[in-house]
Order: structure tokens, then sequence, then C-alpha cells
């Protein structure tokens, strides 16, 4: 997931005081490292929780294995796939293709990989991301890949509590802490009864029955409050107005960054149904490092290994189509043509919309995309010449 600016604000060090009143617990590995920077304050990790242990993680492990046994292709199955764009989602499109014994060629626009995860070098050597990227433990597919790739040890992760800025003390934070040993969804309804400075009592028990459905029924029920707003679904079901200064708005900027009487309640309950039926799903991990190296760099190597391709500067200027709508080849802008037996479209809204051939514009499917907006983001990153605040964690903002 990732989290702009105005969302989120996240120091990396802490003093060893605030660090050693963080205890770890549910160990898988026994990794556990400390870091000292220059200044003398300390960067703890904790051990990797146990992520596999859930309904969903076995689900999508099975769905993955899947494609390197039962979806295994033969020599007269395997097909030609042109894969366009190179974010996470065509590079991992690219992964199980050559898992399944395909030979896809990813074509990324850009001279860096890795889309909404790509990152820069400026002229400092200092790493310039395109936003905050976190990883939850609530993410089955995206935890599985690590596991495949083998390079679990690349994240960092944090004691499990949730750190909120306080809108009206500037400098100070107060926590979601999440108990080992008490197993969801009633570990979080104690971390948010124990918090004394966010909601009232009365405010948190006037939440609750609201979302009581959404644990029942399930996606059933989270579907049906797609035409509401956050705030319609507030309102409908009598839900208290501080409870989206207090939690929403940092929830809908941090999904999709937008506010929540602009956001589909289906979105947050979608999120929130995940996190509050997993033990650990809202523990969080940074990457130990910038994206393109430390995730996209592993990927592209699986996917050459197999047989597959990745290329970057290489645009795509335009889909060309036969007379009965289906695809004759991309047009590079470079002037070569590609043609492949299946096409994969991995590109931004935005952008997917101004490739729609013109014949498929007015088709019912495609008409769709009418409906589809990008949100325009900007990521501001900030150096400082001292620590700002003793937090080793994701802090979240309610600007």
């Amino acid at each position: 997931m990732k989290f702009g600016l105005a969302t989120l604000l996240t120091v990396l060090a802490s003093t060893k005081v605030a660090v050693d009143a963080f205890a770890p617990h549910t160990p898988v590995s026994s990794r556990q490292a400390t870091y000292h920077n220059k200044n003398g304050l300390v960067m703890k990790d904790f051990p990797k929780p146990n992520l596999e242990d859930t309904e969903n993680y076995r689900n999508y492990e099975k769905l993955s294995q899947s494609f390197g046994s039962t979806l295994k292709a033969g020599a007269e199955q395997k097909k030609k796939v042109a894969i366009i764009g190179g974010g996470l989602s065509g590079l991992a499109c690219a992964k199980y293709l050559v898992d399944a014994g395909h030979e896809p060629t990813v074509y990324e626009a850009r001279d860096v990989l890795g889309g909404k995860v790509s990152a820069w070098q400026d002229a400092d050597g200092d790493w310039i991301e395109t936003g905050l990227h976190i990883f939850f433990g609530a993410y089955p597919n995206m935890m599985n890949l690590f596991a495949e790739l083998g390079i679990h040890d690349r994240l960092q992760w944090k004691v499990h509590k949730m750190i909120f800025a306080m809108q009206e003390l500037p400098g100070e934070f107060t926590t979601f802490d999440f108990i080992p040993g008490i197993p969801a969804p009633f570990n979080f309804g104690l971390a948010i009864l124990m918090n004394q400075k966010m909601l009232t009592l009365g405010e948190k028990l006037q939440t609750a029955p609201p979302l009581l459905p959404m644990l029942i029924e399930g996606q059933e029920f989270i579907d049906r409050q797609d035409e509401l707003s956050v705030l319609d679904f507030m309102r409908k079901y009598g839900m208290p107005e501080r409870i989206n200064e207090e939690v929403f708005i940092s929830m809908a900027k941090a999904l999709d960054f937008i506010d929540p009487d602009k956001l589909s309640m289906t979105v947050v309950l979608t999120a929130m149904n995940r996190f509050l039926n997993e033990d650990n799903g809202l523990q969080m991990a940074f990457l130990d490092g910038n994206q393109p190296d430390r995730l996209c760099a592993p990927m592209v190597e699986h996917i050459e290994a197999r047989g597959g391709t990745v290329l970057t500067s290489t645009p795509i200027k335009e889909i060309v189509t036969n007379n009965d709508g289906s695809i004759k080849h991309l047009q590079l802008r470079n002037g070569k043509k590609v043609e492949a037996d299946e096409y994969v479209s991995a590109m931004p809204v935005d952008i997917v919309k101004r490739m729609i051939p013109k014949n498929w514009q007015n088709m019912p499917y495609f008409r769709q995309f009418d409906e589809l907006e990008g949100i325009p983001v900007i990521n501001l990153h900030m150096w400082f010449d001292r620590k700002l605040k003793a937090v080793d964690h994701l802090c979240f903002s309610r600007s």
C-alpha cells in the first residue's frame, strides 16, 4: 500500500528508552536487529509475525503453487504474452506466467521499474521514492511472493501497534496497542478500548454496531455499500462525526489519497475486514532499501531465469486492432511492432484510458472506463538536520 505525505509522517529513529519499551512477540523467525545511526539513536526490528497461519494466506499460497502444477502449460500450450507496464502488477503477472511455463515480455515506458513503487537516486546519492510504502501482515499475496523469491529477510517488521499524530496537539502521538496472544478481531477492539485520547467510551460503543455486519456477513455486506461514501455510511448508521476526524480521514487518504466524502465505503470496509480478521493483519514492515533493487530486481531475475524478458525505456505508442476488434499488434514508439498470443495491460488508469483503441471506446465494457478517474498525488521528500520525534514506526497524520 502507498501512503502520501499529507497522510503520513514517518521518522525512522527512536531512543533506546522508547525501543526497550516495545517487547517482541509472536516470533516465527529469530531475526531481530538493532541499528544505531551516527547520532546514537536506535532503531529496532521485530521478528516476523506468523503470517502463514491464516486461511487467506493458505488459499493464496495454494493458488500460487498451482501455476507450477495444475496450471503448468505443456509445450503445445505455451503462449507468448506481451505485458504493458513494469510496475508490481506487470512484474507479478510475468512472474506467475513464467511459473506456468509461458513466455512473457514486460514493456515499461520509463527507465525504472516499479510503477507506484519506483525510486531514483539524486545527485547526492539519496533515494527519491514514489511515496512511502508499507507492507502489512494482511497482504497474503505479497507475503507469499516474498516467500517464493526468498526475500522475507528484506522486510523490517515493527512492533504491532498503530501510531496517530494528535491533530490538536502538534508533536504529540497516541497509539492503538495490540496485546500479544489476543486473537482477531478482539485484539483490535481491545486496542481501541484501551486508547483514551482519540474517542470517548460512548463514541466507541456507538461506532461498533454499524461494523458488525461486516464481520458477520463479510464481503456480501461490504459490496452493498459501494454506492455510499464513507461519510454517507457514517450518517446512515449513526456513527459519531468524530470517528471521521480521528480515523476515517487518515484511512481514506492512506487507501486512495482522497477525502472520506469522495471514497466508497466498500474500499474502507474491505481493508478493515481483512485487517480485523487476521491476528497480525495490522502489523507493519518497511522494506530494508529502495524498491527497485530490493523488490523489483529479484522479480526480474526470477522472470528472466525462466525464459521471460523485462524491457525498460520501451514505450508503447498504440494498440493496433484488426477489423473485428481483436489486437493485431502493439506499435512501439521506436517503430517496432510486437505480436503476441495474448496481451495484458498493467497500466495506470489515466494511461490505459488514453491507450484504448478507437473501435473499443463505444463497447459497453470499455465505456465503464469513463467512470474511472486517476487521483493526482504529489510526494515531497524533506531532509532534516536533526531527529523529529522518537518514533521508530509509521505515523498516521490526520491533516
